[in-house]
C-alpha cells in the first residue's frame, strides 16, 4: 500500500503493509467475558422487579428506565439487551373511617422484561479478537509471524518508556534550560534504562533455567514467591546496605553491612560474586 504525508511542506511517501490478524484465544476469552457481563446485567435488571422489604419501588416507567440504563452502561452492554417496560395500576377501595369518606387508593409501579438480543450479541462476538497492524518492512525482511510477535511484545517497549518517564528514572519533569544538558540527561537515563532491562532479563532467565522462584521481595509478605521479579524489586533488596568509612591517624577502616541470604541469592542469579561488596571491607594504611 502506497502512503503519502506532507511534512514541513514536503511530501513524504513510503510503502506500507497492513496485516489483519485475529487471535482465536483472545476472541474466546473476550467472548466469555462479554457473555458474563450480559448475564450479570440481566440478573441485576430482573432483580429490580422484586418487591419486598428493602427493595426500591419504581412508580413510573421513566424512573425504571433510568435505573436500567445505568446498569447496562455500567457493564457496557447497551446494544445487546432488549427491554419492555409495563406500567401497573392496582385499585384498592378504602372504607370510611372516623369521619373520613370512603376512597379508592391506586398503587402504581412498573416492571421490566429483559431479553438478550442474540443477533446483536453474535455480531459483536464475531468482531472480537481482530487487530490491524502496519509495517513498512517488506515480507522478505519481516514475515507475517515475526510481525505479529513483534506487536505482541510491544508492551515491553511501552513499559520501558514508562520507566524512563516515571519511576524510577524520572526523565520528566526536566528542570534544565540548555539543549546540551537535556541531551546529556536523556543519554544518561537511556543507559540506565538499558541496565535495568538487562538486569531484569538476566534474573528472570536464570530463574527459568533453574525452575526456581524468589521469595522475600515483597514487603509485608516475605513468603510470597515470584519467578519474574522486576529490576526495581531486585535493587530494593539492597537498600539497607551501609558502607562506613573511618579514617584514623595511620589507617582507613571500611565496614559494610553483611549481606543477608536474599541478597546473596540475587547476586547469584545475576551472575555476580559477593566480592563486589565484601572487597569494600578493607583496612588500608593512610598515605603519608
Amino acid at each position: 500500500m502506497a502512503m503519502r504525508q506532507k511534512v514541513d511542506g514536503k511530501v513524504q511517501s513510503w510503502s506500507e503493509r497492513r496485516l489483519v490478524i485475529r487471535s482465536v484465544r483472545h476472541a474466546q476469552a473476550a467472548a466469555a467475558a462479554l457473555r458474563a457481563r450480559v448475564a450479570k446485567a440481566m440478573a441485576q435488571i430482573e432483580a429490580l422487579n422484586q418487591r419486598g422489604r428493602g427493595q426500591k419501588r419504581f412508580e413510573t416507567v421513566s424512573a425504571f428506565r433510568q435505573a436500567v440504563v445505568a446498569i447496562v452502561q455500567r457493564y457496557g452492554v447497551e446494544a445487546l439487551l432488549w427491554f419492555r417496560f409495563t406500567p401497573h395500576v392496582t385499585s384498592r377501595p378504602v372504607r370510611a373511617y372516623r369521619g373520613q369518606p370512603a376512597r379508592v387508593d391506586c398503587d402504581r409501579h412498573a416492571t421490566v422484561e429483559v431479553r438478550v438480543d442474540e443477533a446483536a450479541l453474535e455480531a459483536t462476538i464475531a468482531r472480537l479478537g481482530w487487530r490491524v497492524y502496519g509495517t513498512n518492512q517488506p515480507m522478505a525482511s519481516l514475515s507475517l509471524a515475526q510481525a505479529v510477535l513483534a506487536y505482541r511484545s510491544e508492551y515491553q517497549v511501552e513499559r520501558s518508556f514508562g520507566r524512563l518517564k516515571g519511576q524510577p528514572l524520572s526523565l520528566t519533569p526536566m528542570y534544565v534550560q540548555r539543549d546540551d544538558h537535556a541531551t546529556g540527561r536523556m543519554r544518561l537515563l537511556s543507559i540506565a534504562l538499558r541496565v535495568l532491562t538487562l538486569l531484569e532479563c538476566v534474573g528472570r532467565r536464570q530463574l527459568a533455567a533453574e525452575g526456581a522462584t524468589l521469595a522475600g521481595l515483597y514487603a509485608g509478605n516475605p513468603k510470597r514467591e515470584t519467578d519474574r521479579p522486576t529490576a526495581e524489586r531486585l535493587l530494593e533488596a539492597f537498600e539497607d546496605i551501609t558502607l562506613t568509612i573511618v579514617k584514623g591517624s595511620h589507617q582507613i577502616v571500611r565496614h559494610m553491612t553483611a549481606l543477608n541470604p536474599l541478597q546473596q541469592r540475587i547476586l547469584g542469579i545475576l551472575g555476580f560474586s559477593s566480592a563486589l561488596y565484601t572487597r569494600l571491607c578493607t583496612i588500608s594504611a593512610e598515605p603519608p
